[in-house]
């Protein structure tokens, strides 16, 4: 996994997250797989950990599940893998800090292998990086 482990997202990541995101929005709007512009989009840090609560309650009902990405304890990106509503089996996407956004293809390429090995899915959707 290079330098980078992921850890189930959770309250514990929120100031963290946050940092991570608001000061990369523009360049996750640019990343394969966020291409309507609905997410990310400004909120108050309040807002965010309620969104990671979400995300954790999601993961323990297992409807779906969201990591942080990490380099030694920083934040750098989050995937998240959720149920499909078209032929594929699962939705998968990610992203990566603007600060770090060197790592995004080793990044993908990583998850996407990781999720090839160890999920149950034939058919996930996962937007490819170049």
């Amino acid at each position: 996994w290079g330098p980078f482990h992921l850890e189930p997202l959770g309250e514990v990541h929120n100031d963290r997250d946050f940092d991570a995101w608001m000061s990369s929005i523009d360049h996750i709007h640019t990343t394969p797989g966020f291409p309507d512009g609905n997410w990310p989009s400004p909120m108050s840090k309040d807002d965010n950990l309620k969104d990671l609560i979400r995300h954790a309650r999601d993961f323990k009902d297992r409807k779906g599940f969201t990591y942080s990405i990490l380099i030694d304890e920083d934040v750098v990106g989050c995937v998240y893998i959720y149920p499909s509503d078209s032929d594929h089996d699962a939705e998968v996407s990610s992203w990566v800090r603007a600060s770090h956004a060197e790592v995004d293809t080793e990044v993908w390429k990583a998850l996407s292998d990781w999720i090839d090995e160890v999920w149950p899915f034939t058919n996930p959707r996962y937007d490819e990086r170049t």
